[in-house]
């Protein structure tokens, strides 16, 4: 018997569950890359259940979008707009087939997080954080939210990062709202000051 001794490529879908609101138990593809980590169900429900009284017509940003977790259960639970940022061409696309199977038109940029924020120039109600880990990037993300006054009045930033660091978050004119651990990540609800 003669084997294959070629390297198969891996090219597997990943799902997820919206867990609540209009898409509620609808599953959705993303795929498979290095970094790309969506935010586990149960991390999902205790954001939403934080931002019930808040997602209501807000319109939001999902920086560092990957799989669109949470522009996606944002839309599902009532957000006006999402505006999804995602550098990964394939991501990008998958996240574009998502939400034209859900029939909706929010709006994906396939550019880096930090290039769209030199240009952006519209404030958003609630802007969701969740960028590779141990890269450092939320310092300088934070600065280009705070320099181009990208968080509306009462706005809020969701955000996640490594356990092992910790921030001084008046720096960006932040308090904290909410925060709570899964594992190795840590996760806030920061409203501004």
């Amino acid at each position: 018997m003669r084997r294959n001794n070629r390297r198969k490529t891996k090219t597997t879908n990943n799902t997820l569950r919206i867990i609540g609101g209009r898409w509620r138990s609808r599953k959705l593809n993303f795929i498979s890359a290095e970094g790309l980590r969506p935010t586990p169900a149960r991390v999902r429900e205790t954001l939403f259940n934080w931002l019930q009284r808040y997602i209501a017509d807000a319109h939001c940003l999902d920086l560092f979008a990957g799989s669109g977790a949470l522009g996606l259960e944002a839309l599902s639970r009532g957000a006006a707009s999402v505006l999804f940022i995602e550098k990964h061409p394939a991501a990008a696309k998958q996240l574009a087939q998502n939400l034209a199977l859900l029939k909706t038109d929010n709006r994906i940029e396939n550019i880096d997080a930090e290039s769209y924020l030199l240009k952006a120039d519209k404030p958003f109600d609630i802007i969701f954080l969740d960028p590779p880990f141990r890269k450092d990037f939320l310092p300088k993300i934070l600065d280009s939210i705070t320099k181009q006054q990208l968080l509306q009045a009462n706005g809020l930033i969701y955000l996640e990062h490594e356990k092992e660091q910790s921030y001084d978050w008046e720096i960006w004119g932040l308090t904290v709202l909410k925060e709570t651990q899964a594992g190795q990540v840590k996760s806030y609800l920061l409203k501004k000051i």
